[in-house]
């Protein structure tokens, strides 16, 4: 039996390979900005927030404060960038609203039905750093099918933290050579590869915005390179 023929759940990376965080902060920002008659460069205001989520992440990893959920993690970066970029006169119900534009975050084209097609045949999950709710949420917004939301709240460790990925398959019921991580991002999967989960790369090449430079092309040997969902489902035979 092939490696690939053991696995019997596929484990999602959502923000950049499921869903188009980019495109949906600045969409949002610009129908808060229109509304409220605030003038920001959206693109760039989601650029910076993302550029906080990593080290924000750190923070918790390496245990300067206490576990903390990315809703909460999104809304101490918003309240420093609405400062940085001189946003004022929002009361809390308007800067709770901004903040959760993370969850209602579009799929990329190919996302609902290539999900739904590998569905078919496999348990399929979030594997993400986001917090449940949240995931929830962005589920219920776009439409995304999974049978389990799991990743960094259930777990209470953040990837690349060991714990993230096999609380993950053990609450599945399975071992780690039974998952596969898909992900748009060649740290990820090298960070599960390395536990036994099996790896299936879908570049994301406009994450980034049109200058993205890095993720463009798997970086290592992956279990598997696909186009698109729809061509992951394909390989798959689904």
């Amino acid at each position: 039996m092939s490696a690939i023929a053991e696995v019997k759940a596929l484990a999602f990376d959502v923000f950049g390979t499921v869903v188009n965080w980019r495109t949906g902060i600045t969409e949002e920002g610009r129908a808060f900005g229109r509304e409220k008659g605030i003038d920001v460069d959206w693109e760039a205001f989601a650029d910076a927030w993302r550029g906080r989520y990593q080290p924000s992440m750190s923070r918790v990893r390496e245990g300067e404060i206490p576990w903390t959920n990315l809703d909460s993690l999104h809304r101490a970066s918003l309240d420093a960038l609405l400062e940085e970029f001189a946003v004022t006169g929002l009361d809390e119900r308007e800067k709770d609203h901004l903040n959760r534009a993370w969850h209602r975050l579009p799929p990329w084209p190919d996302s609902v039905e290539g999900l739904t097609r590998l569905k078919r045949r496999y348990v399929i999950a979030t594997l993400s750093n986001g917090n449940v709710a949240l995931l929830v949420n962005m589920a219920k917004n776009a439409g995304l099918p999974w049978d389990a939301v799991l990743g960094a709240e259930v777990a209470r460790h953040y990837k690349p933290q060991p714990q993230a990925y096999l609380v993950t398959a053990e609450l599945l019921g399975l071992a780690p050579h039974e998952c596969m991580l898909v992900a748009a991002h060649n740290d990820d999967l090298v960070a599960a590869g390395t536990l036994g989960f099996r790896t299936a790369f879908v570049p994301r090449p406009s994450e980034y915005g049109p200058d993205q430079k890095t993720d463009l092309e798997a970086e290592h040997e992956f279990d598997l390179v696909a186009a698109s969902f729809v061509d992951l489902a394909e390989q798959l035979g689904c």
